[in-house]
């Protein structure tokens, strides 16, 4: 056999061509998962249904689009659908580069640039009730929970763990547990939606620190919310009931985002706006996704509770964590 038939070039001409453009990019096959996988698969991986995927992709499709198709780009369903396998996965985007047949490069400038769109999706997603109808409801469910009045939100804390953020000022990520982490606070009614939340403290914060500049403090002292509660301690089981759903739905809060910082902070706002919305269409929590051991999962979901936000009753209306008695003999006593 002539030794030629090995050479990767059929003449001299593909040398120049290759000298004058360089070498072909790679292009890679993307299976499409709307149609290669039944609705059970695709939940299981995606932690979505199908029908939620497209009605959120018709949210933040047009933030999603590129100006044309060359150069292979990825359509804006297969950039939604890269970034839901990431959060639901260990959090490695090597790994979800090769399930998705893409460079890992494109992986963590997808997941960046999804996380973004879905993140400005909160102010429609995250609120307070703010209606009479819904403040009604909202007081009921938690009165049929505890048979506590008033009710308007319990509010609690979890650790999202995260890779060093290195520099100076690295190691103020670092928690009492001792890894890295974002201390993040949510408001949850009782149906286990997130009604308000702060993504921004290290989690060396201490949890009164964050809750005590809070905007959601501010609006009950500023008497926004007039004769409803936000309540620690009885009601922070559904708090932590909604933390172990969300980080079960996207695992990556619980096993770690290994992102930079200014990716981090909008993929955790991001899994917020996504757990209200499959919440609110009463989407059932997906079992474990592949390689994903349920009882290790729980067990990095349970690491990433934080102690009882102590502290503070403003103005009647907000009570965290003091004493039960006092409150209800200082409640009932004005009746």
């Amino acid at each position: 056999m002539n030794p030629r038939d090995y050479d990767i070039f059929e003449d001299d001409l593909d040398i120049l061509e290759i000298l004058d453009q360089g070498f072909p990019r790679r292009i890679y096959n993307r299976a499409n998962a709307f149609e290669s996988l039944d609705n059970w698969g695709f939940y299981r991986r995606y932690g979505l249904t199908k029908e939620i995927v497209l009605d959120i992709l018709h949210l933040i499709e047009n933030q999603l689009e590129f100006p044309s198709d060359m150069n292979n780009s990825v359509s804006p369903i297969n950039q939604l659908l890269t970034c839901l396998r990431f959060f639901a996965s260990a959090g490695y985007l090597q790994t979800i580069a090769d399930v998705q047949g893409m460079h890992v490069s494109t992986v963590s400038r997808i997941v960046k640039k999804v996380s973004v769109a879905l993140a400005r999706l909160s102010n429609r997603f995250i609120k307070m009730p703010d209606t009479p109808a819904n403040i009604a409801a909202t007081q009921q469910k938690f009165f049929d929970i505890a048979e506590f009045p008033r009710v308007l939100g319990a509010v609690d804390g979890t650790h999202v763990k995260i890779q060093s953020p290195g520099g100076n000022d690295g190691e103020v990520f670092r928690n009492r547990k001792t890894y890295f982490s974002i201390n993040v606070q949510c408001v949850s009614d009782g149906e286990l939606n997130i009604e308000d939340i702060v993504v921004r403290w290290p989690g060396s914060a201490h949890d009164s620190t964050i809750f005590n500049n809070s905007r959601i403090r501010a609006r009950f002292e500023n008497n926004e919310f007039p004769d409803n509660l936000l309540l620690g301690y009885p009601v922070r089981n559904v708090v932590e009931r909604l933390f172990g759903v969300w980080k079960r739905r996207f695992p990556v809060l619980a096993y770690g985002l290994h992102l930079k910082l200014e990716t981090t902070l909008p993929a955790i706002v991001a899994c917020a706006v996504l757990h209200n919305i499959a919440n609110q269409a009463n989407a059932p929590p997906p079992p474990a996704p592949e390689n994903i051991d349920p009882g290790q999962l729980q067990i990095l979901i349970e690491e990433g509770q934080i102690p009882h936000v102590p502290i503070v009753s403003v103005n009647g209306n907000i009570l965290v964590n003091n004493a039960r008695t006092d409150f209800i003999n200082r409640y009932f006593a004005n009746l």
